[in-house]
């Protein structure tokens, strides 16, 4: 098995339970797994590759638990600055649906390149949106090329605007498909071992861009397969006003009646 030897650090910020720091530290790594952390003249002294890292500060890679890779590419666009979220959305949605696999491939090496210098080694990113032949596969290809750990997210949104909800036709797409993708997807890439590079996760958009019976589907299907879920929650009174309106429960109240609490979800929320 391949092995790795970081030593001389001048302080290893462990973030262990006792939020242990080590000076003149290093970490022996095994196959891809930390066997052993501690004083460098601790630790084996030899490997099949040496870092030397006197004069430097180690601490773990950063996890990312919610992205979007591709609004790398719109972050800028004028007319959506300083507005509500709803308004934020219904001025992108019409350019993120001309979005091609392309731009998809390019915005998540963009997005992984600046995760990567910040120090970044784990993200997760949510792609609800995939027009115009565009796939989750087009995402787990960059992100392989980038050598980034990646848990991505299978999005969706299948509430339009004539159904009541607030994306426009354009960008929902068939429940059936959706789900039928989510499948392809958890049995083409889904790693759930440790250490594993890739792993799929089902996220249907929010509650005001898909069904109640998607939620449910796509809870079913998760367990079945046992990968996690993911969506965004109570986001805005805007959305907690949509909620009560068109459900009649409140954000997370209405994420219970859904079979979405447990676990194996966790929630993107924001204060506002």
């Amino acid at each position: 098995m391949p092995t790795l030897l970081v030593k001389n650090a001048r302080l290893i910020a462990t973030m262990d339970s006792a939020r242990r720091e080590i000076s003149h530290g290093g970490i022996f790594i095994e196959d891809g797994f930390i066997k052993q952390v501690g004083k460098s003249e601790d630790l084996p002294g030899s490997a099949d590759e040496v870092l030397d890292l006197t004069d430097h500060l180690v601490i773990p890679g950063l996890i990312n638990t919610h992205h979007h890779f591709y609004q790398t590419l719109t972050r800028a666009v004028p007319a959506a600055q300083n507005v509500n979220l709803f308004n934020w959305l219904k001025t992108l949605y019409p350019i993120w649906a001309r979005m091609t696999p392309e731009d998809i491939y390019i915005s998540t090496k963009t997005a992984l390149a600046e995760l990567a210098l910040s120090g970044c080694t784990t993200a997760s990113d949510h792609l609800y949106l995939l027009p115009n032949g565009s796939r989750l596969d087009d995402e787990i290809t960059a992100a392989r090329e980038m050598g980034i750990r990646l848990h991505a997210s299978r999005g969706s949104m299948s509430l339009g605007e004539s159904k009541g909800g607030l994306p426009p036709d354009s960008v929902v797409d068939d429940e059936d498909e959706i789900i039928r993708d989510s499948q392809r997807l958890i049995e083409t890439y889904h790693d759930g071992n440790p250490g594993s590079m890739t792993q799929i996760v089902l996220a249907p958009c929010s509650p005001f861009s898909v069904t109640g019976e998607l939620m449910k589907r796509s809870a079913e299907l998760a367990r079945q397969y046992g990968v996690h879920l993911h969506t965004h929650l109570a986001e805005t009174k805007d959305e907690e006003q949509f909620c009560q309106e068109k459900f009649g429960y409140r954000p997370v109240a209405y994420m219970q009646s859904v079979d979405w609490v447990g676990d194996d979800v966790w929630f993107r929320i924001q204060c506002m």
